[in-house]
């Protein structure tokens, strides 16, 4: 119940309310949360109210706001092992969970110092980018730009969007195996496009992961960029 002049402010008492209904399972994790009008209706309260709850309990983790659908109770953090054989797929499937990679773009661009030496390559020669959009159970997990040398993978992008996965793509040039030769992680704040492709706040911190992979004679094949959702995803550092 809201207890007005109690000294607490409405909007947090509201709050309190449904993190103490999240915390009990009485809302349970995964589950739509109620709409803003059935919520004002509910505890007798305008839409902004309601909001400036919501708002709150999406930035404390246990809401998460999906563009397009709702607002659903956070699920636990699915684990995303990192280890010198990083494979996306094969990660999710040892936790029994569905997963997808969609190809967003591709296109060839010229090799800046910083990309030609991670990738072996002199200055300028072309590289393909290609950028992907992967889902976990249909929730978008994590988006990523990737750069291949162009000279020794031509044709990848169709191939990668026929196969959806890089080990397979890889796989139709020879290179029947890759490990990771770093794995660099820090949080900072999403830029436009990550909050467009995530659906998250501009103010939700994200994992940004950058790492090259490199085949058994110790050539770079792809060097990526990606962006955790850090509400969904832990990463679980491996054997590296």
């Amino acid at each position: 119940m809201i207890e007005r002049g109690s000294g607490v402010a409405v909007w947090r008492q509201i709050e309190n309310s449904l993190a103490e209904e999240i915390a009990s399972g009485a809302i349970r994790a995964g589950e739509q949360l109620a709409t803003e009008l059935q919520l004002a209706q509910r505890f007798r309260v305008n839409r902004h109210t309601i909001r400036r709850a919501v708002a709150t309990l999406v930035e404390r983790g246990l809401l998460r706001v999906e563009q397009g659908r709702g607002t659903f109770v956070q699920d636990n953090a699915i684990d995303y092992a990192i280890s010198k054989r990083t494979r996306f797929s094969q990660n999710m499937a040892s936790q029994n969970l569905s997963s997808d990679i969609d190809v967003l773009a591709s296109d060839t661009v010229p090799a800046n110092a910083e990309l030609a030496e991670l990738l072996q390559v002199v200055v300028g020669e072309p590289l393909l980018r290609i950028k992907t959009l992967s889902r976990v159970e249909l929730r978008v997990v994590d988006w990523a730009t990737l750069f291949f040398p162009a000279a020794r993978f031509p044709g990848l992008p169709e191939i990668y969007r026929r196969e959806r996965s890089v080990t397979r793509a890889l796989a139709h040039f020879g290179v029947d195996d890759y490990t990771r030769r770093f794995t660099r992680v820090s949080a900072r704040l999403p830029d436009s496009e990550t909050v467009d492709y995530l659906g998250l706040p501009k103010n939700r911190p994200v994992l940004h992961v950058k790492s090259l992979n490199v085949d058994t004679q110790g050539r770079p094949v792809q060097y990526g960029i990606t962006c955790f959702n850090g509400d969904l995803v832990q990463l679980v550092m491996e054997d590296l």
